[in-house]
């Protein structure tokens, strides 16, 4: 009679269990605990810093972050998380979201302990993270979300409440709210696609684990390796890029077949979006980044809606149309602070609206155009060639928000005495080497597609088009208004 005993899961080989970047994987896996700790007590801080400013008076002019706490957390969320949350997914992927995002982690909790639903249909629906991001983008421009702790309250509480709804009643244990419906979630997922560094599959190693051992006298059975809990349920086997993966490291070596490993930047946006790009990707690049993003950051600072408010305002007063004029919307719908002298009446809010409109149509149009001529220099037309393409611009559409939010930070530390008179040749230069990196990427991906060096200069005339036209909207904001 055989006998039939577990054979240990087959470990690592040395040379790989020593690399430094897959260890780090690894240290994430076998500390689990820690990291929920960690995770437990970037909410409680997350908790405190959005609640307890929104029930307390607006600070006055003496205040400052090391004496009140409202201007101690104006600058943590905007001045500091956002801008450096979106760096951190060009350096590290999504770690944040893995391990240190408060939304991820109570969305999880509640899952582990709600009704446990199926997915509904509508929730799977692709134009979320667009639709999410502009909605998100534009209420948090009418009620002011980066200067009133109330709005920052409504705003990000609300999402944060929305991940707890949807977490007690969707899935077992797992992240529905961030896989589809979180704001950022597509922006995030853009980002990274830029990391050097990813989880990578090894898929022959995968079905070497899976193999039985030989026969032998006494029969040894493998121990079949644990299902991994993979909050945003990916399919891990079939994973190829960053976009969508969390970096929690709770997959680190499962089948001895995943691990941490360095990548070339350009790898998921030249080669896996060759055929995973999306209609509604290029929506959130092209009409999202470089359109409603523009606008949100335009409008306070724009002389041409200054003067268009102004002729506005002044035919409707020789017409006596008057309520347009009202300051009467309560703070959660348009901004009203009465009290610090800044009120927005429903004329502003419609003027608002239709800035950031026709902005995001005006930028991203023209940018859209000017991809789709790239497109068909390159030879036949293909729509997914568009889509593709048009992944080129993440470095400039990413490194535009984040200079549209670090311009929140330094006026907060202006408000603290500190100038930086470098910061515009700052700008500059980011500006230009996200340019050129999306030219370079662009340039691959044409190269990619089969064309000549020739060919692919040629069709590459109208991306450096659009690459100039995109850095004109920040001309305009940083230099020449």
């Amino acid at each position: 009679m055989a006998i039939t005993a577990a054979l240990p899961r087959r470990r690592p080989a040395p040379s790989r269990a020593r690399h430094r970047l897959a260890a780090v994987g690894e240290w994430l896996r076998k500390h689990a605990r820690l990291v929920r700790a960690l995770q437990w007590a970037v909410v409680l801080v997350y908790a405190v810093l959005l609640v307890v400013p929104a029930l307390l008076p607006l600070p006055d002019r003496t205040a400052h972050i090391w004496n009140h706490i409202t201007v101690a957390a104006e600058f943590a969320f905007w001045g500091l998380w956002w801008p450096f949350v979106l760096l951190s997914m060009v350096l590290f992927g999504r770690l944040w979201c893995g391990v240190l995002c408060p939304e991820g982690t109570l969305t999880e909790w509640a899952s582990k302990h709600g009704r446990g639903l199926g997915i509904p249909r509508w929730m799977r629906w692709g134009g979320w993270p667009f639709v999410a991001f502009v909605c998100t983008t534009v209420y948090g421009q009418m009620v002011s979300v980066y200067q009133y702790p109330k709005a920052a309250l409504v705003v990000l509480g609300g999402s944060t409440v929305a991940a707890l709804v949807v977490g007690y009643f969707y899935t077992r244990g797992k992240r529905a709210w961030c896989r589809h419906l979180c704001p950022v979630n597509g922006v995030f997922s853009l980002l990274a696609k830029l990391a050097p560094m990813h989880y990578a599959v090894d898929d022959a190693a995968w079905r070497r684990s899976l193999q039985e051992p030989p026969k032998v006298p006494i029969t040894y059975v493998r121990a079949r390796a644990p299902a991994v809990d993979c909050a945003p349920m990916l399919p891990l086997r079939h994973m190829k890029g960053a976009s969508a993966c969390h970096m929690c490291g709770r997959c680190s070596s499962h089948h001895d077949a995943i691990w941490l490993q360095w990548r070339s930047p350009s790898q998921e946006v030249v080669e896996v979006a060759a055929d995973e790009a999306t209609h509604w990707q290029t929506w959130l690049i092209v009409f999202g980044l470089l359109g409603v993003a523009i606008g949100a950051f335009h409008w306070s600072a724009s002389p041409w809606y200054v003067d268009l408010r102004q002729a506005l305002a002044t035919w409707l007063v020789d017409h006596d149309i008057l309520w347009p004029l009202a300051a009467n919307a309560p703070w959660w719908i348009l901004t009203h602070y009465p009290e610090q002298n800044d009120v927005l009446t429903w004329l502003d809010g419609a003027l608002l609206l239709a800035y950031i409109g026709a902005t995001a149509l005006v930028w991203g149009g023209v940018t859209l155009a000017l991809l789709a001529a790239s497109v068909r220099l390159a030879g036949r037309w293909q729509a997914q060639r568009l889509h593709h393409l048009a992944q080129a611009l993440i470095p400039v559409a990413g490194i535009g928000v984040f200079l549209g939010l670090s311009a929140i930070t330094l006026t907060l530390l202006r408000g603290e005495g500190l100038l930086l008179p470098w910061i515009n040749s700052l700008r500059l230069a980011l500006l230009l080497a996200t340019s050129g990196w999306s030219l370079w990427l662009g340039w691959r991906i044409l190269r990619h597609w089969g064309l000549h060096a020739g060919r692919a200069t040629f069709a590459a005339v109208p991306l450096v088009l659009a690459l100039a036209w995109i850095g004109s909207a920040w001309g305009w904001l940083f230099w020449w208004w």
